[in-house]
């Protein structure tokens, strides 16, 4: 049985709402994204049954509220989840907990660009991001399916890794929080879950 991944975004947050950068600080679900992630887990119950699986999250809060949500209703103890920081979001530097238009007002141009958001002052680097979901990858088990709850930018490097990816065709993916993606072979399918 060849190993499938499946790559979740944590739903909605309270910064998503107010489209305010969250990187590694955090906010919590929304009760839209509570739902999406209750929509997301039953949705995944679909494709797991009969299946070994583990189901990992990045150890940021609304992470982990996602996967805590996502382990109720595909019936996978909590106690049995596992954090993991390197599966974080990237560090936006100073640009964290700004807002999208304080940014457009300070710098017009900005969103012209794909990865405009590498652009914050301190941010941490694609590669640094790349380097730790490598590492991740290497200790993960090839015997078991993974569920693996993270972030939007990150999810979108982890699905680049996975299917082997250019930079530049990493940054025309979509984040979703009301969808995911199964990995498998080298191909990829998205599972819509509204």
């Amino acid at each position: 049985m060849t190993r499938k991944i499946y790559v979740v975004r944590h739903g909605q947050t309270q910064f998503n709402f107010e489209r305010k950068l969250q990187g590694q600080c955090n906010s919590a679900l929304t009760d839209k994204g509570a739902e999406q992630a209750r929509l997301v887990g039953l949705k995944l119950n679909e494709h797991l049954v009969g299946r070994d699986y583990k189901v990992y999250a990045s150890s940021l809060g609304r992470a982990v509220q996602t996967a805590h949500i996502i382990c109720e209703q595909i019936g996978h103890a909590k106690e049995h989840l596992i954090e993991d920081a390197r599966l974080q979001e990237f560090g936006l530097g100073h640009w964290e907990e700004k807002t999208i238009m304080e940014l457009e007002e300070a710098f017009p141009d900005l969103l012209a660009e794909r990865d405009w958001i590498l652009k914050a002052p301190e941010s941490e680097s694609y590669d640094a991001v790349k380097s730790r979901l490598l590492h991740w990858l290497s200790d993960a088990p090839d015997s078991h399916d993974l569920v693996v709850v993270s972030h939007g930018l990150t999810g979108i490097v982890l699905r680049g890794i996975l299917l082997d990816m250019s930079y530049d065709d990493v940054w025309q993916l979509d984040l979703p929080q009301d969808a995911f993606f199964v990995v498998e072979n080298g191909t990829v399918t998205r599972v819509e879950c509204g």
